[in-house]
C-alpha cells in the first residue's frame, strides 16, 4: 500500500481530518498531508517538492494541467468556499447586508484582519477590496495581515482584531468565534476548491483512490460542515 503525498490549501484541513482516518482503513493507503497557503504551495511545487496530490482553487489547478504538472484523470470538485465574517464569540455582529454596510463596518473596526493579499485569494481579495471601497488611508494601522491557520484565528478570538474575514470553512467551527455571514454577492468571493493526481506521482493509484473517497456524494455532510458549499450539477439540456 502505498503513502500518498498531498499537498493542500488551508480551506479542507478540517475536513481531510474528519474523511482521513476512514480512507486509510478503507484503503490501506497513509496520506501525509502538507497544508499551507496557496503562493508557499506553488513556491514548492516549482522548488521540486514532490507530491501525489493537488488540493488547490480549480483555476490554479487548469494551469497546472495545461502545463503538464497535474493529470486530468481523477480530477474532481470538493466544494465551493465562500469568504466570510468572523468575530470574537459573544462580540456585535457587524452588519454585512450591503456593499456600503461592510465598509462601515470596516471603518468601525479597531482591528480588521485577513490574509496577506498575494498569499491566498481570499487575503487578495480582501486587500483590493479594501482599495475598491476608497477606505485604504482610513485604515492605515488598523490592517493586519494574518492566515487564519497561522495565528489569525487566535487574533480574532483574543479581540485584537475585531472583525477577520476568512474562507468559511477555516473559521466555521472553530471556539471561540462567531460566524458573521460572508460578504454581499457584488463584492464577494467563492473559491472552487478541486483535487488532481500530479504527472510525477509514483502512485497515482492511490492518489485518484483518495480523490475519489473524499468526492464521495456519501461525504457530502462532512464537507457541508466543514464551511464547503456543493458544488452545481451541470443541468441536462
Amino acid at each position: 500500500m502505498a503513502t500518498i503525498k498531498a499537498m493542500s490549501g488551508g480551506a479542507p484541513k478540517e475536513v481531510f481530518g474528519e474523511l482521513t482516518p476512514a480512507f486509510e482503513r478503507q484503503s490501506g493507503h497513509k496520506v501525509s498531508y502538507s497544508f499551507a497557503v496557496l503562493a508557499a504551495l506553488r513556491d514548492r511545487l516549482a522548488a521540486g517538492d514532490a507530491a501525489d496530490v493537488l488540493v488547490m482553487p480549480t483555476n490554479i489547478l487548469d494551469a497546472y494541467e495545461k502545463s503538464g504538472v497535474a493529470r486530468a484523470e481523477g480530477r474532481a470538485v470538493l466544494g465551493l468556499v465562500s469568504v466570510n465574517a468572523v468575530v470574537r464569540d459573544g462580540a456585535p455582529k457587524p452588519d454585512l447586508s450591503s456593499v456600503e454596510a461592510v465598509k462601515q463596518a470596516m471603518l468601525a473596526a479597531r482591528a480588521v484582519i485577513f490574509a496577506t493579499p498575494g498569499m491566498t485569494p481570499s487575503g487578495t481579495h480582501v486587500g483590493r477590496l479594501v482599495e475598491t471601497l476608497g477606505i485604504a488611508e482610513a485604515m492605515t494601522g488598523r490592517i493586519i495581515h494574518r492566515p487564519a491557520l497561522e495565528g489569525g484565528v487566535e487574533l480574532v478570538r483574543s479581540g485584537e482584531a475585531e472583525i477577520g474575514f476568512y474562507p468559511k470553512s477555516e473559521v466555521i467551527n472553530t471556539a471561540g468565534l462567531a460566524l458573521v455571514g460572508p460578504l454581499p454577492t457584488a463584492i464577494g468571493l467563492t473559491t472552487i476548491y478541486g483535487a488532481a493526481v500530479t504527472a510525477a506521482s509514483a502512485v497515482p493509484e492511490a492518489g485518484e483512490a483518495f480523490i475519489a473517497f473524499m468526492h464521495d456524494p456519501a461525504h457530502r455532510a462532512v464537507w457541508d460542515h466543514g464551511g464547503f458549499d456543493a458544488p452545481a450539477i451541470p443541468q441536462s439540456s
